[in-house]
């Protein structure tokens, strides 16, 4: 469920900010409220491929889902303040170096994140990464993936829907191109 509210929130974002950047191409130029669109749009992305990416089979995100959220929520604040922000004028106060917008975009929305996000994700490891039979499914799976090459046939891929596997002797349909032997360098 997790995966695909965030694969949703993927392609929805997507079409938001394709239509704000398509907005740009207007003869009177696109309007002043298409950034905000835009803004939440762009968080919304960024928030669902990280969900994307911690999201579990049955688990969901789990413990994550605050410091998303949390993400989420930063990212729109300090982009819409930035957003809000007019240009700096010559002498205006910096904030650590940088005019007020571009120091809530660079520190707001690029350093925050990358100092809160791995460090829940090192609070959270135990229980977002595989458990033991998490591990014992994939070593076992492994191991009769190599014991396939080992005879001959690899079992990565058999299943339902998969491509038939074929070995050396067997019959090449007219339609199908069997792959060619490596060329070898001999000197005749």
């Amino acid at each position: 469920m997790t995966k695909r509210l965030a694969i949703g929130a993927l392609a929805i974002g997507a079409v938001v900010l394709g239509l704000s950047y398509a907005s740009a191409f207007r003869a009177e130029g696109p309007p002043a409220w298409v950034a905000w669109p835009f803004v939440v749009a762009m968080a919304a992305m960024l928030t669902a491929a990280m969900a994307l990416g911690a999201a579990r089979p049955g688990r969901g995100v789990g413990r994550l889902a605050v410091p998303f959220a949390l993400t989420f929520v930063i990212l729109v604040v300090c982009f819409g303040l930035a957003l809000r922000e007019p240009p700096p004028a010559p002498g205006a106060p910096l904030w650590l170096g940088l005019p007020k917008g571009a120091a809530l975009v660079l520190y707001g929305v690029g350093l925050l994140p990358l100092l809160a996000l791995p460090l829940t994700y090192a609070l959270t490891f135990e229980g977002q990464t595989l458990s033991e039979a998490d591990l014992t499914r994939l070593r076992r799976e492994a191991a009769a993936a190599q014991a396939g090459m080992a005879t001959g046939r690899s079992s990565a891929g058999a299943g339902a829907g998969a491509p038939p596997q074929r070995q050396d002797g067997d019959a090449v349909a007219p339609d199908q191109h069997p792959i060619p032997a490596p060329r070898t360098t001999e000197t005749v």
